[in-house]
């Protein structure tokens, strides 16, 4: 996920500019036929329930998954016009308690859940209930995910020939020179052409505002009274939407790595901010990384590190490995390891190995894939689409080079690879909503939880903070010292301790909650390596 936003009380859904005027000629009330839509919506969802069966082979789920589809209005100002289909999987509660074979633990409804992006599927969702940290939660509860609306199968969005999605091997100049710039400019622009072409009057409705209804529509359609959700990332973003759109509906709900609501930062600045703190990100990775020089022999510092790393590029840029791997697919591999930290003993290991002669490592995981470039380029377009819908751009170019000019100064690593992803929203042929204000008071809204990892650079903090600040009754829960993103269900006990304290026994912390730091990844060997021996021992 690169950035998300939210907000607003049920009686000023400020965001749509789609609603229509009422028929005695008064002035219409923002949303107001998307509230009227919702609830027709959701009442045919409740009487027409979600068929579960065998999922097609299309979804390449396990058989004991099951899967089935909902209904919704493409227009909620226009319920009764055209219809698309989300796809849902389920797992029923097991009642198994996994500490206590004798004991069968009561069914306390759907948890319904969402990975982010936007963009992302959560078809597989309900497969986490065989693992250890996810248990509890599966004796309890039907796990319960779904591809939002133009992820997958659910009405997929297209704005180019997938064939076409992946360039490699492609370059990422750290400071870009102004050919360069004017390149990428006619690409975006080329881009949001495709995204209008591809999806006609369609395009306007993918945004985050329809996510939210979407998701009351679902929550109908699986007969719960109240929803049980949990949303990680840009999942967050829109849950929020939905606890102030839908507050009476919301029986608990966890929102893990949050990102900031604030209308003003949605989605623009948000951006900014998550450039700037993926350096931070950067800087951990590199320290790690020269914290087991014994290993990897790429530095005993994080300023010799990247030196290692800016060497590796320059001999891509000049002979791209294999022929498809430059320094594009190199920052691409290893901004991935700022998500999640149990990727950087493998993106040391293969930096090490192309450094020492041997590029398959770095092959194999900065690498494009085509067989996944459909499902690669169909998430591009949904996040592109709800991201460019849900707020106002600047529209001129120089207002993002002055930005991110500045910003590169001190934030080199992602920043133009942000720009470079977002521009086509300078250049969007829809129209822009104006982003909801999240706000809940005293009593609205039941208690919520709020899960964040302080170095997180994903949904930097602040976000956090923000959410926290909004949505009032909730308790902010945060692992200190660490960064990666998404934390619920991962290998830290204390966020997880919560996490099932919440969602089983509705049971959160007095106040805010800080838990300790998960351990560290232990480094790999690279593969032929002299010191080898020394990195099994301090594996042990």
């Amino acid at each position: 996920m690169r950035a998300p936003a939210l907000y607003s009380a049920a009686g000023s859904l400020l965001l749509t500019t789609l609603a229509a005027a009422p028929a005695d000629g008064a002035p219409a009330v923002p949303g107001a036929a998307e509230v009227r839509g919702t609830t027709v919506a959701a009442a045919r969802a409740r009487a027409a329930g979600i068929d579960f069966g065998t999922c097609p082979e299309a979804e390449d789920l396990p058989g004991g998954m099951l899967c089935g589809t909902v209904s919704v209005p493409l227009d909620y100002a226009h319920p009764d016009g055209r219809q698309i289909r989300l796809t849902v999987s389920r797992a029923p509660a097991t009642h198994k308690d996994p500490h206590n074979s004798k004991r069968r633990v009561p069914r306390q409804g759907a948890l319904v859940y969402n990975p982010g992006g936007p963009g992302a599927s959560g078809m597989a969702f309900p497969l986490v209930g065989g693992l250890p940290e996810w248990k509890r939660l599966a004796a309890a509860y039907d796990l319960v995910g779904y591809a939002p609306r133009g992820v997958g199968r659910s009405a997929p969005l297209s704005c180019k020939d997938p064939e076409q999605f992946f360039k490699a091997p492609s370059q990422a100049p750290t400071y870009p020179s102004e050919s360069y710039k004017r390149e990428r400019i006619a690409q975006a622009k080329a881009y949001a052409r495709g995204c209008a072409e591809r999806a006609g009057e369609a395009l306007l409705h993918y945004t985050s505002l329809n996510n939210a209804r979407d998701l009351d529509v679902l929550r109908a359609a699986l007969g719960e009274e109240k929803l049980t959700f949990m949303g990680a990332s840009y999942g967050t973003y829109f849950g929020a939407l939905y606890a102030t759109l839908f507050p009476s509906h919301v029986r608990r709900m966890v929102f893990d790595s949050a990102v900031n609501p604030d209308p003003e930062q949605i989605w623009y600045r948000n951006n900014l901010d998550q450039s700037a703190a993926f350096e931070g990100r950067w800087e951990d990775l590199r320290e790690w990384i020269a914290r087991h020089d014994d290993v990897y022999g790429l530095g005993d510092t994080a300023e010799e590190v990247l030196r290692s790393y800016e060497k590796a590029r320059a001999r891509l840029a000049a002979e791209p490995a294999g022929g498809k791997v430059g320094p594009g697919q190199l920052q691409g591999t290893f901004l991935s390891a700022g998500y999640y930290d149990d990727l950087w003993p493998h993106r040391a290991q293969a930096l090490s190995a192309y450094l020492k002669g041997d590029p398959k490592p770095l092959i194999q995981q900065a690498g494009p894939h085509p067989e996944a470039a459909a499902e690669a380029e169909n998430a591009n377009a949904v996040y592109t689409a709800v991201e460019c819908n849900d707020a106002r751009w600047p529209t001129e170019w120089r207002v993002w080079d002055r930005d991110n000019t500045r910003l590169a100064r001190v934030a080199p690593f992602e920043t133009w690879d942000n720009v470079w992803t977002n521009l086509p929203c300078a250049y969007w042929p829809a129209p822009r909503q104006q982003p909801l204000d999240v706000r809940t008071g005293p009593g609205e809204l039941p208690p919520t939880l709020i899960l964040a990892a302080e170095r997180d650079a994903a949904t930097p903090y602040e976000g956090a903070l923000e959410m926290h600040r909004r949505l009032s009754g909730s308790v902010l829960v945060t692992e200190r010292d660490a960064g990666t993103h998404g934390i619920a269900g991962g290998p830290n006990p204390c966020v997880n301790g919560h996490v099932d304290a919440y969602l089983l026994e509705g049971r959160l912390p007095a106040r805010r909650a800080a838990c300790a730091p998960r351990p560290q990844p232990q480094p790999r060997p690279v593969a032929g390596s002299q010191k080898a021996p020394a990195a099994r021992a301090a594996s042990r």
